[in-house]
């Protein structure tokens, strides 16, 4: 009889359709991280780097570090729950209340007992985050993006947190300039789904280290 998978492992294979979806929002991300811990091997790395298509590659992570088993799926979830990954993708908020039990004595997987009130703590996190109200509109994105100039990746770094792969692959997808940050801001406006208010933004970039100057925030201030 074939021995059942080990709990972290099916932990994983239950939400990994939830994670997919989630993590392909920025799938270079998660793949560093995880490549930081050794949760993939050499050739396992390169082959999900390899991927093109975003949600295919946070598949093929996935599907590798499930096949590595329990302990590199137990350093995924851990990864998870980490402060950076949470902020990067607030629908991950449900994998902190994710605890993987030890089998028992008698064999048997009891983590299969929080199947059920894992599944229920995705359904409102999705439910609040699609809400979406108030969202930045793309000609005020590009109303900005005209103003910003060579410092753009220090913006996207430090004032909207997105990382330096992702920038480097804007750059690569994008040849004109005002394309590249316009394309950066709206993958800020994605990240942050319901909370990325044109309010949100202008206070960001209004910061002084990189303030940019107000009249060219004026778009991000109309009450239209």
């Amino acid at each position: 009889m074939a021995e059942e998978p080990a709990a972290e492992v099916q932990v994983l294979r239950r939400q990994k359709a939830t994670l997919i979806e989630i993590l392909s929002a920025d799938a270079d991300f998660v793949l560093q991280h995880a490549d930081a811990r050794c949760l993939l091997s050499p050739h396992g790395y390169q082959q999900v780097k390899s991927c093109r298509i975003p949600s295919e590659k946070v598949r093929d992570l996935l599907d590798h570090v499930i096949q590595r088993g329990p302990e590199a799926a137990q350093g995924l979830l851990d990864l998870l729950k980490e402060q950076a990954l949470q902020e990067t993708y607030p629908m991950l908020c449900f994998v902190k209340d994710v605890q993987v039990e030890t089998l028992c004595s008698g064999g048997k997987d009891v983590s299969r007992k929080r199947k059920a009130p894992e599944l229920q703590n995705i359904v409102p996190t999705k439910q609040i985050c699609s809400k979406g109200c108030g969202l930045v509109k793309e000609r005020q994105l590009m109303s900005v993006a005209r103003s910003i100039g060579r410092s753009w990746r220090e913006i996207g770094r430090l004032a909207l947190d997105i990382s330096s792969v992702k920038l480097e692959q804007i750059e690569e997808d994008h040849s004109l300039h005002v394309e590249r940050v316009f394309s950066m801001l709206r993958y800020w406006r994605t990240r942050q789904r319901g909370k990325a208010t044109a309010a949100h933004l202008h206070s960001l970039l209004s910061q002084e280290d990189w303030a940019l100057p107000p009249e060219s925030l004026e778009s991000l201030l109309e009450t239209d």
